[in-house]
């Protein structure tokens, strides 16, 4: 779920050349002061086998620890909870990690191996409808033994070590977490940089440096009390009232438009980052959208360049593939397909699947997270004035909408995806394999056995050319439409800095690089 390049407009180093120092240059532990930091990217749960979202993996790596992690700017995972991981043979499917000695949870328990098997089998076990089980299906089975874990995978998997280093990988406590549930409460037992002091679901997290960390981040960082937002309007109001200092994910599209770089009381962050939007499809029997003709009409009307510029100011760049660009096996798939909007190539298709018309279908998107109403408003449009479809927008509570998805009672619903680690496998399974995390019922041999092979290179550029054939495959089928790929914007106050280090497209939220200056 998230970018691989940064580009820094506050006029500081490019990350790429300080990565390494970054790593180590951290608060001292004589500054407590809090920071407040904003954003509109809720938590799902507390629980890491009960969420796969963006805003709760930001929290998990703040609290939980994984086995691995990603270096800012960093594209291999690095050990964190382990001091060593690697495949044990060639044919990529025995992963083995030797855990850090003296690792305690907050109960005072040591860590071991039978705590990161746990986390892993409960997981699997519990399956949540809006959960991550989905990430590991080449994971069979994993042995523990005193301070080594041993992973079985049933096919090779070069990017297992990558999923290892997401939110999915948080090692939980085997004592204080249910086996067959999700545990309940406001409280998080984990190993991570900082211990929850308190939270309250929709309003905060207060997260205090943990003493007792030890992993890949050397130093302490400093106090930071996390806000959220209902709205991108919301958040923008407590930015311009200064009840934060440091506002991500997202002001409204006409507030980052206008966002100057040059602007003394403000540090400006822009990132060319790799998160998407993609509009799916419920493509099971009996649904309004089930026939290829009847999706591929679809992408025969939307115009993206019109979405980029009416609804995101221009703050977005139209998207014709399923992976991003800057990444491996990105290819304008789409574009060679349906290069411009046609609505009379739209009606062919759709007399050609004999169904009446107007079709009528229901739209769904979270309210208050980003664009979306708006989005949903401009879709309509495009497409109903074609006067081939029909089309009912219905907003939901970002939990609930979840829910309606992974429950498939929605036809068509527009999802931001960040990715979970910096490989175009993100883009794969987990979009458009077989039971993927987006549940549109779409399952393709071809799909299927192209996200296999790709598995088979641990040099990942080898995977190119499957990737490449992934994009076409689903631009034939349209079970998923990618509208846009989204630049990602830090701001912060003048006198905090560390802000280019908090987010870079590897999935951790950097909150202890965060500095008061």
């Amino acid at each position: 779920m998230r970018s691989v390049r940064i580009r820094i407009l506050a006029g500081l180093l490019v990350l790429a050349a300080v990565a390494v120092g970054a790593w180590r240059l951290l608060p001292s532990k004589g500054d407590a002061k809090t920071i407040t930091v904003g954003t509109t990217d809720g938590v799902t749960s507390l629980d890491p086998a009960g969420a796969y979202d963006a805003g709760s993996w930001a929290l998990f790596s703040n609290v939980f620890q994984s086995l691995l992690t990603f270096a800012p700017g960093g594209t291999a995972p690095v050990p964190d909870a382990a001091k060593s991981c690697a495949f044990v043979r060639g044919d990529l499917t025995t992963y083995r990690c030797e855990l850090r000695d003296g690792l305690t949870f907050p109960s005072g328990r040591t860590m071991d191996a039978e705590d990161v098997k746990y986390s892993f089998d409960r997981t699997l076990k519990i399956k949540a409808p809006v959960g991550p089980a989905s990430l590991f299906g080449t994971l069979g089975s994993v042995d523990a033994d005193g301070m080594t874990v041993t992973f079985h995978l049933t096919s090779p998997d070069a990017t297992f070590p990558f999923k290892v280093a997401t939110g999915a990988g948080s090692i939980v406590d085997h004592t204080a977490y249910p086996a067959g549930k999700l545990r309940t409460g406001d409280r998080v037992d984990g190993t991570g940089p900082y211990t929850l002091t308190s939270y309250t679901k929709d309003r905060d997290a207060v997260l205090t440096p943990s003493r007792h960390y030890q992993g890949a981040v050397s130093g302490t960082g400093r106090p930071v009390d996390l806000r959220y937002y209902a709205t991108p309007e919301a958040l923008n109001t407590a930015w311009k009232d200064k009840q934060v200092e440091v506002a991500t994910d997202q002001l409204p599209p006409g507030v980052l438009a206008g966002l100057n770089p040059s602007d003394p009381t403000q540090r400006v962050y822009e990132a060319d980052g790799s998160e998407t939007r993609n509009l799916y499809f419920n493509t099971r029997a009996g649904k309004p959208l089930h026939e290829p003709k009847v999706r591929r009409a679809i992408a025969w009307l939307i115009d993206r360049e019109r979405l980029a510029a009416t609804v995101y100011d221009g703050t977005v760049d139209p998207l014709y593939s399923l992976i991003p660009a800057g990444l491996t096996g990105h290819t304008a798939s789409f574009f060679d397909d349906y290069p411009k909007p046609d609505p009379e190539k739209a009606r062919q298709l759709l007399t050609q699947a004999g169904v009446s018309l107007p079709v009528h279908f229901t739209y769904g998107y979270a309210k208050g997270r980003g664009a979306g109403e708006q989005e949903g408003a401009e879709i309509k449009k495009e497409l109903e004035a074609s006067g081939l479809f029909k089309v009912t927008l219905k907003g939901y509570e970002w939990t609930a909408f979840q829910k309606q998805w992974a429950s498939g009672k929605l036809d068509a619903y527009a999802v931001g995806w960040v990715a979970d680690f910096p490989d175009p496998d993100t883009f794969g399974a987990a979009l458009v394999g077989t039971g993927s995390a987006m549940n549109t019922g779409y399952s393709s041999k071809t799909v299927d056995r192209l996200i296999k092979d790709s598995r088979r290179f641990a040099e990942r550029t080898e995977a190119d050319q499957d990737f490449r054939s992934v994009q076409q495959t689903v631009a034939e089928d349209v079970p998923v439409l990618p509208l846009w790929q989204a630049e990602e914007y830090v701001v912060t106050t003048e006198d905090v800095g560390g802000g280019q280090y908090l987010s870079d497209g590897t999935g951790v939220f950097r909150l202890w690089s965060l500095t008061a200056l």
